[in-house]
C-alpha cells in the first residue's frame, strides 16, 4: 500500500485535526530534505510560524538562548495566543539568570537522594499493578496502568492527597489535549483552558494549606526556597507545581501507552526484551524516541538572526518538531525502524540545552520499571480493540489501550 505525502502547503500544523489518524512521516521527510525551515502560514486569523524539522537545527536552536526565548510561550497553544501567563516565573518559560536559579532549586528538591527513594516506590507500585492486570487477564492499559504510575509518583513527590489523583489525572489529560478525535475544536480549547485554570486553583489551595502545615514534600521545600534572597511567591510555586504535574504525567504516560501498542505489534523486539538480548536502559531510550509524545516545543525570536538563508525577525515564532527530528536520517541510522538495541540514541524526547527536562531521570525510571514488569510477568500481550488517539497539536498518543495479557506463570509465581 502506498501512503501519499501531503503537499507542504496543504497542512496546518497549528490545527489538532492535522494529526488525527494521519501518517505524517512522508511529510516530515519532505520538509527535512527540501524545506528544513518551513513557513506555516496564518490561518483564520491565527498567526503563522516557522517550522524546524532537522535534528541538528533543533539542537542548535535549543542551545541558543541569545537569539531565541521561551518567555513568550513554549508551545503553540500559548505562542499563538500571544504569550504565557507563567513567563518569567515558571521554569519552562523563564530564561537567563532567573531560569538558572529556579532550575537549581528544582534540581535540589528533586535531588538524587529524593528520587532514588521514589524509584523504589515506582518499582513496587508498577510490579503490583502489572501483576494484578496479568492475573486478571486484560485491562485498559492506558487507564488502569499508564494513568496510575506517573500520577502516583508525582503526587507523592508533591505530597498530594491520594483521593485527588483521579481528579488531577482528568485535568492533566484535558489541559493540552482531548481524548476524542471528533471533538469540536472550540469546545476542546474551552475545556483545555478550564482544566489549566482548575489545576492552578487546586495548587493555590494546596500551597496556602502547606504554608500553615509544612511537610517534607516538594511543595514545602519550594515554599522554603528563594532567589537572590527573595522567597518564591505563592504564584511562583503554583506555576511550577503546574509544570511539574503536567510534565511529570504526560510524557511518561503517553510513552508507556505507545510502548505497549508498539511492542504488541513488533514481536521480534518484544522477544529481544523478554529474553534479555537488549539492556532495559537502552530500550527505554528507543521507546522514548519512537513515541515522541511531545511533538514540538517553540521559541520566539528576540533578535534578528538567520537560518537556512532566511532572516528571522524579532517576535516571530519558531517551532522545533521532535516528531520529525527523532526520525531524521541525518541523526539516526534507519530511523523508521523500532530497534530496542539502538545506540547511540540522541533522541529529543526531553528537549535539549538549558531547558532539558528536570524530570527526565524519573520518567526513565518509570518506563524502565514498566518494561521490567512486562518482561517478568507476561509472555506477551495483544490489543483486543482499537486504541483511540488523543487530539492535540502538541501531544501524540492514545487515550485508550485495551490489552489482553499472556501470563508468565514462572514470573508470577516468584512474586506469589
Amino acid at each position: 500500500m502506498t501512503v501519499s505525502t501531503p503537499a507542504l502547503d496543504t497542512l496546518d500544523l497549528g490545527d489538532p485535526a492535522t494529526f488525527a489518524g494521519r501518517d505524517l512521516d512522508g511529510f516530515w521527510r519532505t520538509l527535512r530534505d527540501t524545506a528544513p525551515l518551513h513557513w506555516n502560514p496564518p490561518v483564520d486569523g491565527r498567526r503563522g510560524f516557522w517550522v524546524l524539522s532537522r535534528h541538528d537545527d533543533i539542537l542548535a536552536t535549543y542551545r541558543d538562548d541569545v537569539n531565541f526565548t521561551s518567555e513568550r510561550g513554549n508551545v503553540l497553544v500559548t505562542l499563538l495566543e500571544g504569550g504565557d501567563a507563567g513567563a518569567g516565573r515558571m521554569l519552562a518559560v523563564t530564561d537567563g539568570h532567573r531560569h538558572h536559579e529556579l532550575r537549581k532549586i528544582l534540581q535540589r528538591v528533586l535531588s538524587p537522594r529524593v528520587l532514588d527513594e521514589v524509584a523504589l516506590t515506582v518499582r513496587t507500585n508498577t510490579r503490583q499493578w502489572i501483576h494484578e492486570a496479568v492475573e486478571a487477564g486484560s485491562c485498559d492499559f492506558a487507564e488502569q496502568i499508564a494513568g496510575r504510575i506517573p500520577m502516583t509518583t508525582i503526587s507523592n513527590l508533591l505530597g498530594l492527597p491520594e483521593q485527588d489523583r483521579d481528579y488531577l489525572l482528568s485535568l492533566t489529560r484535558t489541559a493540552l489535549s482531548a481524548d476524542d478525535e471528533d471533538v469540536d475544536e472550540v469546545d476542546s480549547e474551552v475545556d483545555s483552558e478550564m482544566a489549566r485554570n482548575e489545576i492552578l486553583m487546586y495548587f493555590m489551595d494546596i500551597v496556602e494549606e502547606r504554608r500553615g502545615s509544612p511537610g517534607d514534600d516538594v511543595i514545602s521545600r519550594l515554599i522554603g526556597s528563594s532567589i537572590d534572597g527573595v522567597p518564591l511567591s505563592d504564584e511562583d510555586i503554583v506555576l511550577n507545581c503546574y509544570s511539574l504535574i503536567i510534565g511529570g504525567d504526560e510524557t511518561s504516560r503517553l510513552t508507556m501507552i505507545d510502548c505497549v501498542h508498539t511492542l504488541a505489534a513488533q514481536l521480534e523486539q518484544w522477544r529481544r526484551l523478554k529474553h534479555g538480548e537488549v539492556a532495559v536502559e537502552t530500550a527505554v531510550d528507543e521507546v522514548l524516541r519512537w513515541a515522541s509524545p511531545t511533538m514540538h516545543f517553540g521559541r520566539s525570536v528576540v533578535r534578528e538572526t538567520e537560518l537556512h538563508g532566511v532572516r528571522l525577525r524579532p517576535g516571530e515564532i519558531v517551532t522545533l518538531w521532535h516528531a520529525s527530528g527523532n526520525r531524521d536520517e541525518r541523526a539516526f541510522a534507519r530511523p523508521e525502524v523500532f530497534d530496542l538495541g539502538r545506540t547511540p540514541n540522541k533522541h529529543l524526547a526531553f528537549g535539549y540545552g538549558p531547558h532539558f527536562c528536570v524530570g527526565s531521570y524519573l520518567a526513565k525510571v518509570e518506563i524502565a520499571e514498566l518494561l521490567k514488569a512486562l518482561r517478568d510477568f507476561t509472555t506477551g500481550f495483544e490489543l483486543t480493540d482499537e486504541a483511540l488517539r488523543i487530539r492535540s497539536n502538541f501531544l501524540t498518543g492514545f487515550s485508550t489501550m485495551p490489552v489482553r495479557f499472556k501470563p508468565d506463570h514462572c514470573g508470577l509465581k516468584e512474586v506469589d
